[in-house]
């Protein structure tokens, strides 16, 4: 069933998980729905999109402030052009414009949750913005709890949860360990993404005589980027640490690794954790957010105590010195994810709320 125009609104200028989640939900809509992919100009969306041939238009607007007359009326200026129904929004911080930008627009609009928020927005203004929104989607049940707790709901909002599906542009083969272990993390380097814990963590193998190579794949904001270049540069293992900058083929790194170090301060749901959930690797995290949901699903993961540096660094000797045996039971995480995670089982139930 041919679904009405679509429009994928995520004007961030950054580079990672959301926005990457911007691109691949056009993708999949794309044979349901005309879709229209709308993203900053000039800024990592629109140069992604740009450089390959898709099934969505992509369309830019430029703009300088959050709340203002050009993205408001830039944005309308698209709705009208493709005549959009449904809007799927990846972000926050600009819906005080779209709500401008939709008045007496007969718009569906979904509002897509993938990162946690820390203050309840339930003041008069933003129960105004967040009044015509038709649903809610929430990419894990801890999201779902939050945005219950943070957002405010208009008479006929609706909350579901959806988990964000993987596909996998390389086939899982889980490495043959052999030493040094291979220790991995993928995410963009910037505050609570655990970068700090991750290099103070690997002190424990150090000087317990456990070989390892830590492998940072990620970029980030160059002065923050320069400050944990600078701290792993002081330790005592620093020749064990590789910083590689953003790479477009995570599956390399992932079949390369045994150990996948992820002890960020709190996630949505991660897709660089739930990749390498799918690849097979030995994945330790903090036990917060949707940490331990994961768990409950029935996936092999280990969690320390949260913000818990000691804890962390004894997991981490564990699981190194007792690798072989993590690694067999991580790899049942492979299948599981195909099923928790599949693509039909997204699409379907995006489907179903768009008009």
């Amino acid at each position: 069933m041919t679904k009405a125009p679509t429009a994928v609104i995520c004007l961030s200028p950054y580079s990672g998980g959301m926005e990457i989640d911007s691109i691949k939900m056009a993708k999949k809509l794309a044979p349901y729905s005309k879709t229209i992919l709308i993203a900053k100009k000039d800024h990592f969306i629109a140069n992604e999109v740009s450089k390959e041939s898709n099934a969505f238009a992509l369309e830019t607007v430029q703009f300088k402030s959050n709340l203002g007359p050009t993205l408001i009326f830039g944005i309308r200026k698209l709705i009208k052009k493709h005549k959009i129904k449904n809007v799927i929004f990846f972000g926050a911080s600009e819906l005080k414009s779209l709500y401008f930008s939709f008045l007496g627009l007969d718009i569906n609009l979904i509002i897509r949750h993938g990162t946690t928020k820390s203050r309840p927005k339930k003041d008069w203004f933003h129960r105004l913005i967040y009044s015509n929104v038709n649903y809610h989607i929430a990419i894990c049940e801890h999201l779902a709890n939050n945005v219950r707790y943070i957002i405010p709901f208009g008479k006929k909002t609706e909350l579901k949860v959806i988990y964000s599906s993987i596909s996998l542009s390389e086939e899982p083969n889980p490495r043959i360990y052999r030493s040094p272990i291979q220790i991995l993390n993928v995410s963009r380097i910037a505050k609570g993404k655990g970068h700090e814990d991750i290099i103070k963590s690997c002190e424990i193998l150090y000087k317990n005589d456990v070989d390892f190579i830590l492998t940072l794949v990620g970029d980030g904001e160059q002065v923050y980027l320069d400050s944990i270049k600078k701290l792993a540069s002081t330790m005592s293992y620093a020749d064990k640490i590789i910083f590689t900058g953003r790479s477009n083929n995570i599956p390399s790194f992932l079949n390369a690794n045994d150990i996948f170090l992820f002890p960020s301060a709190g996630e949505g749901l991660s897709n660089a954790f739930i990749e390498a959930l799918s690849y097979g690797l030995v994945c330790l995290a903090y036990n917060n957010t949707s940490f331990p949901e994961l768990k409950k699903m029935g996936f092999h993961c280990i969690l320390s105590n949260d913000n818990s540096l000691e804890d962390l660094k004894k997991h981490l000797l564990f699981s190194s010195k007792n690798i072989q045996r993590e690694k067999e039971n991580s790899i049942k995480n492979i299948q599981l994810t195909k099923k928790v995670f599949a693509i039909d089982k997204e699409i379907e139930e995006y489907i179903t709320i768009i008009q």
